[in-house]
């Protein structure tokens, strides 16, 4: 398959692709939901017109286009647009500071910033170049030329593997994420992404009839890479917020018949307390909380017979571990049950989701067979690329090359969480292992 989305727009052009589920008016009264529907063609044409624009900026394979905004369809068209331009989507948290805002830009170095005019003041904060708002993006003028020249191929190049893109390297990144705190930003190429969507499918059993509301932010990697990209990848449908608020979530949920909800802690404190509960999850049939989520929070979702299996990722691999079905039940309660004699405890987290490795590696990082407990590592197509380092990007004779560096910028000597080693990320989280192959933070 391919992340093509104007592949996926012949192929069913009128089935929606996202449900704009925003209110039209800030202060709009709780569950006021103004129902804005954008098919897969719609997103595809949206595509086309956004990668025409940036072409008449200038923006080429190899730029990078940064993002800064709230949830909103734009998002979703702008990363598809870099991709037909062989450029990097690189969307960056509108709840960063103008102080931490500074740090992926430090990375990233885009050719261009995009955001919306609620965004003007952090904008304001950021080192850059060249910038413009979501509305003057959609009346830049197109050149005759690219219009002939460009805009003609855009299609069909979004018909191609990455390894026909127009930027001619399949392992340049076409998508970097930052951390919660702006830093480190990771750099995945297609392949990767492409690899994340396969595995999602497989691992909770995805379809073109799921339906999922996006309740994290689209610049965080569980919002962008374990929901969003992994739906519209099999053809599902998105129900997408500027900002999560339960009452509308679940309004949402209930009138679209969601079936998928991944999330964290908040996500799932907040919907279960909200009056209309009882009637809107009746359509869930899988929740995955983030690792992280009390199991006092699951259990009203468990009781309403939706299958909850509880995922494990980070910046650099969004999801890499998750319970499996045959699991639920014995470990509900989000704590291990093995290893009762030694009286150990910690959060199930399951098993290796498709193509990510994983091991387990001592203090003198020696990899650890069977069951035990050591320093989690994970390898595989799923795990990004490195990160990436714009003061590490300009080769001897001056060219300007990406580059991923397989460093963070705030380690104490000697430790290689957060390091990229001979093709493994260590993660730095200490981790059990059981006899049975289940993985259980400690």
């Amino acid at each position: 398959m391919t992340l093509s989305v104007a592949q996926r727009a012949r192929r069913f052009p009128d089935r929606t692709a996202v449900v704009d589920v925003s209110e039209e008016r800030l202060y709009a009264p709780a569950e006021t939901v103004h129902e804005d529907r954008v098919t897969y063609a719609e997103l595809s044409e949206l595509a086309d017109d956004v990668a025409a624009r940036l072409a008449a900026l200038t923006v080429d394979a190899g730029d990078t286009v940064a993002l800064v905004t709230r949830n909103r369809v734009a998002s979703l068209a702008l990363f598809f647009a870099c991709r037909r331009l062989g450029a990097t989507f690189a969307p960056i948290s509108h709840r960063l500071t103008p102080v931490t805002v500074e740090r992926p830009f430090d990375a990233i170095s885009p050719e261009i910033v995009v955001f919306e005019a609620a965004q003007r003041d952090l904008v304001r904060s950021i080192p850059h170049d060249r910038s413009i708002t979501l509305e003057k993006l959609a009346t830049v003028a197109l050149d005759a030329r690219i219009g002939a020249e460009r805009t003609a191929g855009l299609t069909e190049l979004d018909d191609d593997v990455g390894s026909d893109s127009t930027a001619g390297d399949d392992d340049r990144p076409l998508l970097v994420l930052h951390g919660e705190g702006g830093r480190p930003a990771a750099a995945f190429s297609e392949r990767s992404l492409e690899r994340t969507c396969a595995s999602a499918l497989v691992t909770w059993g995805l379809s073109a009839d799921d339906v999922a509301p996006v309740v994290t932010p689209l610049s965080a990697a569980d919002g962008f890479v374990r929901v969003a990209l992994p739906l519209l990848y099999v053809g599902g449908r998105l129900l997408l917020d500027r900002a999560f608020d339960p009452g509308d979530t679940l309004a949402a949920i209930e009138t679209e018949g969601a079936t998928f909800l991944a999330g964290r802690t908040i996500t799932f404190r907040e919907l279960a307390t909200e009056s209309g509960f009882d009637d809107a999850v009746g359509s869930l049939e899988r929740a995955v909380p983030d690792h992280s989520v009390p199991a006092t929070f699951l259990e009203p979702y468990r009781e309403r017979d939706v299958t909850v299996t509880r995922a494990y990722g980070r910046l650099e691999c969004p999801t890499a571990l998750c319970e499996t079905d045959d699991a639920v039940g014995s470990g509900s309660d989000g704590v291990a049950d093995c290893d009762d004699a030694v009286g150990s405890t910690g959060t199930a987290v399951g098993v290796p989701v498709p193509d990510c490795r994983v091991r387990l590696v001592d203090e003198d990082g020696t990899a650890l067979a069977g069951s035990g407990t050591g320093r989690l590592q994970l390898s595989g197509p799923v795990v990004a690329d490195g990160y990436v380092n714009a003061a590490a990007s300009t080769d001897a004779d001056g060219s300007d090359e990406w580059d991923a560096v397989d460093r963070t910028t705030e380690r104490e000597a000697g430790d290689s969480a957060g390091e990229f080693v001979d093709g493994w990320f260590d993660a730095g989280d200490r981790v059990r292992r059981d006899d049975r192959g289940v993985y259980v933070l400690e």
